[in-house]
């Protein structure tokens, strides 16, 4: 419970999420923060133990102020902007003596968003912390935004941003669209489809967003999909429309953090159950061609056909099984973000496939700020030699993979299953 004696603006803390400022009693700001809930993680400041350095803010501070935002990314944004605008000393002592990371925009004839340490922009001559772009940073970048004291939040966010504004990473000169352009997460540079006038367009929307102008940003947007209406260029209008419907409807409870851990269910958080949703994927195809993937859903150890998903492989081409399984996992995961009811996340993951699978699949968790539990079966001559794969330094996939080793084969083997009778139906059409 908060001390009466500390002053909170309007004498209360929205359930929202926003940006929260502690003063002394001298007025000095000491730290800034972001939270899903303000509410609740402002008051775990005053209702739990913590190390010496959080203990003695605490003791310091007397006044709570805050900014509500309409969501967590925008939090996000305005967290790091206002760090570096006031640099509080608390925020630079809970460092930890780690660099801070920063999201940049590259000086290219086609620049690029990217994600770097603080550390690695100093090696380049930058000082990340100036308000301004000094000349030698203008040298290199754009734009420098933060500082992010999460790698693994600024990557959401990007994730995020990115299917609502996609930039590139590519460069001209390729004669088919790359994975990204396919799925619509990249503007198109690799087949040169956007104009460099185009592009510069794109790049302002970005740097508005990070800027804080999300409210223009709209504005803007609304304004260009009148006039493109007005001229009678309707997909032109109905890709702003739906961009504008993004930005106003953004889904990023993916970047729920460890600071906001009391929002996570407790079923999360403890041993992981084997009677709870279990997910299986494998791909069919035979040297490429014909190629599938599927999902199948287990619930209380058995199978819930109902829930099963099949995959057609659009943007792999040749015999690339690890490629085609990262397609199907986009794929799935980005409908787990769109339509979080109908496709909800699991309890664990199984793919049939050994450490390439397993490695690919969690690089793709990473870049989309999803957190699955995954073991992968690396096929043995026969069922007994089937070999789990999974990280071991995860207890709580520790404390389970044996004991569940059974029933991820039969997760594995329908998977296999309903891969196979779906790659069948597409040879017997084509016959």
């Amino acid at each position: 419970m908060i001390p009466k004696d500390i002053k909170i603006k309007k004498n209360t803390l929205p359930d929202s999420p926003g940006v929260y400022f502690y003063y002394d009693a001298k007025g000095k700001l000491l730290y800034i923060g972001k939270a899903t809930s303000l509410k609740r993680r402002v008051g775990s400041y005053f209702t739990k133990a913590h190390d010496r350095r959080i203990a003695k803010l605490v003791s310091e501070i007397t006044k709570i102020d805050y900014i509500e935002t309409p969501t967590v990314i925008e939090a996000l944004v305005l967290e790091a902007n206002q760090i570096k605008a006031h640099k509080p000393a608390y925020n630079i002592l809970m460092a930890d003596d780690k660099s801070f990371w920063y999201a940049v925009i590259t000086k290219e004839d086609y620049p690029r968003l990217e994600l770097m340490r603080g550390h690695d922009l100093k090696l380049l001559g930058v000082n990340p912390f100036q308000k301004t772009l000094s000349e030698k940073a203008k040298k290199h970048f754009l734009a420098i935004y933060g500082p992010y004291t999460s790698a693994r939040a600024l990557k959401t966010a990007f994730h995020i941003l990115r299917r609502i504004i996609p930039w590139s990473e590519c460069v001209p000169g390729s004669k088919r669209p790359c994975f990204n352009a396919q799925i619509g997460l990249c503007a198109g540079v690799c087949t040169e489809a956007v104009s460099k006038r185009e592009y510069k367009q794109v790049i302002k929307q970005l740097r508005m967003f990070f800027e804080g102008k999300k409210r223009q940003l709209v504005i803007d947007l609304k304004k260009q999909m009148k006039q493109a209406a007005k001229v009678e260029e309707y997909e032109k209008a109905a890709v702003l429309r739906n961009r504008i419907f993004a930005l106003e409807h953004i889904k990023d409870v993916a970047l729920i953090q460890k600071d906001d851990r009391e929002l996570i269910p407790e079923s999360r958080r403890g041993e992981l159950d084997l009677a709870a949703r279990i997910e299986g994927y494998d791909i069919s195809n035979i040297s490429g061609k014909f190629a599938v993937g599927s999902m199948v859903v287990f619930e209380g150890g058995k199978p819930s056909k109902s829930q099963y998903r099949k995959f057609k492989i659009k943007s792999v081409q040749g015999a690339n099984d690890v490629g085609m399984m990262e397609e199907v996992m986009r794929r799935r995961l980005r409908r787990a973000e769109l339509y979080p009811k109908a496709w909800p996340l699991p309890e664990l993951m199984v793919i049939d496939g050994g450490e390439g699978q397993v490695a690919r699949v969690e690089r793709v968790m990473q870049e989309m700020g999803v957190s699955v539990p995954m073991i992968g079966i690396a096929k043995g001559p026969d069922r007994k030699q089937d070999r789990l794969v999974y990280n071991r330094k995860d207890e709580k996939l520790l404390a389970i993979a044996e004991r569940g080793k059974v029933l991820f084969q039969r997760v594995r083997d329908e998977a296999h299953r309903f891969a196979v009778k779906y790659h069948r139906q597409l040879r017997s059409k084509r016959k």
